[in-house]
């Protein structure tokens, strides 16, 4: 269809978004931890797969990380490591 992609899309998380995120990001990074879980993989394969089995129900991880959607995590994690 020509002309469907000539437009770029903008996506902007708020300032209250964000920190959402990185507190999400944060509790669920230490439950997976704390259960013996590799958190970065885990998270990893999370973000790949959209699956929350990758994410541990210990302390509510899994229902938290279930708040968010992805590309706001995507967007946290992308902005946090390109503004050093």
């Amino acid at each position: 269809m020509p002309g469907e992609f000539e437009e770029t899309t903008s996506f902007q998380l708020g300032k209250d978004g964000k920190h959402k995120v990185a507190t999400i990001l944060e509790s669920v990074y230490t439950a997976l931890q704390e259960k013996g879980y590799n958190p970065v993989s885990q998270l990893v394969g999370f973000m790949i797969s959209g699956d929350p089995a990758y994410i541990t129900s210990y302390k509510d991880a899994r229902t938290m990380i279930c708040k968010v959607e992805r590309d706001e995590i995507l967007e946290v994690l992308i902005r946090n490591y390109l503004e050093g």
